[in-house]
């Protein structure tokens, strides 16, 4: 019988070494449940996500994915009659206890979502927004910011002659790498992506792939997305989500090329989904 890998002919990155000393985790989530209401999204999930790693979480339509994502900086809790039990912890910080603000955990976890959505502002007062909102005033201390987090986004080259312009005069592509300089300006550590090429043209999304395998140096990276041959190429730990549970988490090779679980298998090899 094909492996899962051959027959979607899924390609598996081969350069990836092993790990030279033991992975530290970001997240530790234990028997989560969440409900719309009476409807019940997500059932006991169970992870330890990685630090300074990329992990892609994986699934069909109204699994859960982002409704997860989004729980692990409290954005979800913006949903009216969101119920949760169970445990999540950022760095052995319980991220549901009083004496943990909702403002700290985002700004140690910052997100970037599906389509671009820069403020109506110019480039610049899009990256300055954040440092200005925690305090930072002072006009040298905001150009450098300004700066490393084009730089970061890998951005900096295209738009530094035109940083006083409108940012909606940015391609789609820019304006996604924007908005992720904008979350980089408050020096997050976690980086939540909610299918942030879903929207943009091959190019854009290359370019995107790109940057976040450069990011994991310096940052952790959760990112959902639709594109199992980009979650192949990009992640290092993958989860398949499915119909609001964790059917397997595993390393991202293993998972493509021998899943453990039929219905990993069954997904992933298109026969659903």
């Amino acid at each position: 019988m094909a492996t899962a890998a051959e027959s979607k002919q899924i390609s598996i990155p081969n350069t990836k070494k092993p790990d030279k000393e033991e992975t530290k985790t970001i997240y530790s989530i234990e028997n989560f449940n969440l409900w719309y209401g009476n409807d019940q999204a997500l059932y006991d999930v169970q992870m330890e996500i990685p630090e300074n790693k990329v992990t892609a979480i994986i699934g069909p339509s109204g699994c859960g994915k982002s409704t997860f994502i989004k729980s692990l900086n409290r954005m979800v809790e913006l949903v009216p009659s969101v119920k949760m039990s169970g445990s999540i912890k950022y760095k052995e910080k319980d991220i549901f206890s009083p004496k943990y603000k909702v403002e700290d955990l985002r700004t140690d976890v910052g997100m970037v979502f599906q389509n671009p959505n820069p403020f109506p502002k110019s480039v610049y007062e899009n990256i300055v927004y954040g440092p200005k909102t925690h305090g930072i005033k002072k006009k040298s201390v905001l150009n450098e910011i300004v700066e490393k987090s084009l730089r970061g986004a890998a951005l900096w080259d295209e738009v530094k002659d035109r940083l006083n312009e409108n940012a909606f005069g940015l391609s789609g592509g820019q304006q996604q790498r924007l908005c992720i300089a904008r979350c980089l300006a408050i020096e997050p550590d976690v980086i939540l992506m909610d299918e942030p090429t879903s929207a943009l043209d091959p190019i854009s999304t290359t370019k995107i792939e790109k940057l976040v395998q450069n990011l994991k140096q310096d940052y952790s990276i959760i990112i959902v997305t639709h594109n199992m041959q980009q979650a192949a190429r990009i992640s290092d730990k993958t989860a398949f989500f499915l119909n609001g549970e964790v059917m397997e988490f595993n390393n991202t090779d293993k998972l493509f090329s021998d899943p453990d679980d039929k219905r990993t298998e069954d997904y992933i090899t298109g026969r659903f989904g």
